[in-house]
């Protein structure tokens, strides 16, 4: 780990001036991801500015959305009565994304910022483009298990590690991003950018920007929502496939559905046709199966992860019966 400046803000704006001072700064809050990447010397910045004391944590929850705090902890999100009630969803996945210890810690915003736990951008022996562009991917000729089947590139084929963000991006929530300026709104679905020919280049956040809040309409399908999560072992274990859904119901029939995937993209993944294969049908199994199959289409498995095509397919017929309380 190289030598590094600490800086504490107060203020927001005192943070926005700092990252806008020192282009090679990094944000630091429970600094779950960050400190690791900077022991693997994967991130080397040479100041950190601690936003623990910026005025960012609170959770509203109002009639018509929830504004969440980009410092809230993940454990305060998942565990308030509000949110469990208003945003299932959100909860269920903030609870099964890390061990309670790092969700006492962990922020919503550090949360939505972490990066790939693909073992080959974490080992610095092997070339990695997210890494150092460039330098190829070691990841398509090697051990691809864990690797994406949507929206992968020649230059990378990891996958996003947030629960959350999946979560979020079933539920139709925006980042709030501020510059000191003004702010702006960006859908979730949005926030992520595909490998294309930049893989390190992953989100939407420019150089001098930061979270501010996540905003999540409260809507009668947000009410109807889970998430579930399918990985190697039951804690602390980041997701081979995971869904979330969010359901509209008038009597059996769907009135509105949103369907996001993760641990098979770079990005949480929404998939349009699943939604559409169930919208104005009846809740039931057949049907879903139909939305699991429309959903599986355009899947791209590498030679190591074809099994995540199945498995996607059982998750997302498991997590639909279980919204609709079809069976």
């Amino acid at each position: 780990m190289q030598p590094f400046s600490y800086t504490k803000a107060t203020r927001q704006s005192d943070a926005l001036a700092a990252l806008r001072a020192n282009t090679n700064a990094a944000l630091i809050a429970g600094g779950t991801d960050l400190l690791d990447l900077m022991k693997l010397g994967i991130s080397a910045p040479d100041q950190l500015i601690d936003i623990n004391r910026v005025e960012l944590a609170d959770i509203d929850v109002a009639d018509n959305v929830t504004t969440i705090g980009a410092l809230a902890r993940m454990c305060d999100v998942a565990n308030d009565p509000r949110i469990q009630k208003a945003l299932p969803a959100l909860s269920q996945a903030l609870l099964a994304s890390a061990s309670g210890q790092i969700r006492n810690m962990a922020t919503i915003g550090g949360n939505l910022m972490q990066r790939t736990r693909c073992p080959y951008f974490r080992e610095r022996a092997f070339p990695c483009n997210k890494r150092s562009p460039g330098s190829g991917c070691a990841a398509i000729a090697g051990f691809d298990r864990g690797g994406a089947i949507f929206g992968a590139s020649p230059k990378c084929i990891a996958v996003h590690p947030s629960d959350m963000a999946v979560a979020l991006v079933a539920l139709g929530a925006e980042v709030v991003i501020a510059d000191g300026q003004s702010d702006r709104r960006v859908a979730v679905e949005d926030f992520y950018l595909l490998p294309g020919d930049t893989p390190d280049r992953e989100t939407v956040l420019a150089p001098g920007e930061l979270i501010v809040a996540v905003n999540v309409p409260n809507s009668a399908a947000a009410r109807r929502s889970a998430y579930l999560k399918v990985r190697d072992r039951a804690s602390f274990e980041f997701a081979l496939v995971s869904v979330a859904v969010a359901i509209e119901l008038k009597g059996t029939t769907i009135r509105s559905a949103r369907i996001a995937l993760g641990g098979v993209a770079p990005r949480p993944w929404r998939i349009p046709a699943a939604e559409d294969a169930v919208i104005a049908k009846r809740a039931t199994a057949a049907n879903f199966a139909t939305a699991a199959a429309a959903a599986m289409s355009d899947a791209v498995p590498a030679r190591l992860n074809g099994f995540k095509v199945a498995m996607a397919k059982a998750a997302i017929v498991r997590a639909l019966a279980t919204v609709t309380g079809a069976y």
